[in-house]
Parts: C-alpha cells; structure tokens; sequence
C-alpha cells in the first residue's frame, strides 16, 4: 500500500472515530447509591438516574455511554474530560458552581439523620458531641456534618452502602444522608430494623444547595439548556413521573 493510501486511510478511520464519539453523550454515574443508581450481578446498571440518564440520551439522540466513577472523583473526572456530564443525584451547591455548571433541579429531598430509636441523645451540637457519625465522602453531607455537627467524631465513607452497613453493626451512632435513600436503602431494609429519624428532615442550604441537576463543564451551555428543556420536557408528559413511581411513593420532585 502506498503512503498516499495507507495516510486516507488512517483519516478515514480517525474521522470516523471522532464521528462515534461525537454521537456518545458520556455519562459519569456511581452505580452505588439505591434507588438511585445500583449494580446488578451481571454487571448492569439500574435505578432512577440510570433510567433518567438513558431518557435524555434517547432524547437527545445521542448514545448513551455509562461510565462508572466514584463519587469522590466525579468532579475531577468531569473537568479531566472523562464524560460530558454527571447524572448521580449531585446537589447543585454554590460552592461546586464555583467549578462546574448545572442544569435545572430533577429532584430535591431533604437530608436527615438515621439513629437508633430511643438511642439517648438529640439532634444537637451538644448532645452529638463524641458519637460516631458516618457520611459519604466529598458529600453536601460531609459539609452540613462538619457545619452543624463538628464535636462529633466524623467518619468518612467511599460509598453511602458501607455507611448504612456501618451503622447496622453499630460500628456508628449516627448518620446523615438524602432521607430519601435512607428510606429506600436502609429503613425498609432488614438491616434498618431498630432505626429511625433523629427528629425533622435538616434545613441547610448553604450546604444541601436546591435539589440535584445534571452537572456539566462550564463552557458546555448548549448542552445543559438541552438537558434542562429535556427535564422540563418529562413533566409535562408524563415520562418523569412514570420513572418515579417505579422507585417512591411519593413525588421526589420537591417544591
């Protein structure tokens, strides 16, 4: 093969290439947070940002290409190029505005603290002062403990699941994530048996933010005003709320 040939050749597949990736909408997911987002045996992965995630996708008519990354990483992953957008219940903070961009909520549900029932101490500074209090790491979680909590002992988790297993075998006294998940992923569960609510759901924030979007790059405005009209889009007919009642019982949507 001549030079000639052998150089269109590698133009012809390396537009092509871009050309693929260029149809793919890479999504970063965690894939271990149920009901969100989980793991089954055989690899796949399910739950409600899955099921959005792949909504969007066909919507955009794009591929939908579903990168697992932990959760501390997600941030850091996005701005390295690795997908194009976060589709894992992330908070829409002013502090992480600071690096990144959302799109408009898709869902909002307060924090709250899961206990022992009767388990001896109060939702306060004072009273939480020395208790074992788990949260995920790199969390608006980790924030509002540090905020509201900080003569606790803090102890940080990779996953929210090792934070509920923690808790069942009493290796913590506390712990505060989405009440939501904690219904879902623990109260309902055998392990969450003897547990509850410490007091109301918490008001923070400075730290929760004002629900969770789908986080992009800062420069990528077509994409988030896409995604945003997409959410929107799903209410109007229909589709969100059939995702919803697949997974809750009640409207996740938030005021």
């Amino acid at each position: 093969m001549s030079i000639k040939k052998l150089l269109f050749l590698f133009l012809t597949i390396a537009l092509a290439s871009a050309s693929a990736q260029a149809d793919e909408l890479r999504v970063g997911v965690e894939g271990a947070y149920p009901p969100f987002s989980w793991k089954e045996p055989d690899g796949s992965l399910k739950g409600f940002d899955i099921d959005i995630a792949l909504e969007v996708c066909k919507r955009l008519k794009r591929e939908c290409k579903l990168i697992e990354q932990e959760w501390d990483g997600m941030i850091p992953a996005l701005l390295a190029k690795k997908f194009d957008t976060i589709i894992a219940s992330m908070s829409i903070t002013e502090e992480r505005k600071k690096k990144i961009d959302f799109t408009e909520k898709y869902y909002n549900t307060p924090p709250g603290i899961v206990a022992k029932k009767n388990a001896g101490f109060m939702r306060t500074n004072a009273s939480m002062k020395g208790k074992r209090l788990g949260v995920q790491r790199a969390t608006t979680h980790q924030c509002t403990a540090e905020k509201l909590f900080p003569d606790a002992e803090l102890v940080l988790y990779a996953t929210q699941e090792e934070v509920f297993q923690d808790l069942a075998t009493g290796r913590l006294d506390a712990q505060i994530s989405d009440s939501l998940q904690a219904v879902e992923g623990f109260l309902k569960q055998d392990m969450g048996k003897g547990y509850a609510f410490l007091g109301d759901m918490i008001d923070d924030e400075e730290c929760q933010g004002v629900g969770a979007g789908f986080a992009v790059r800062k420069k990528d405005t077509e994409l988030r005003d896409a995604m945003s009209k997409i959410i929107k889009a799903m209410r109007d007919d229909g589709t969100y709320q059939k995702f919803n009642a697949k997974y809750f019982d009640i409207d996740i949507y938030g005021g």
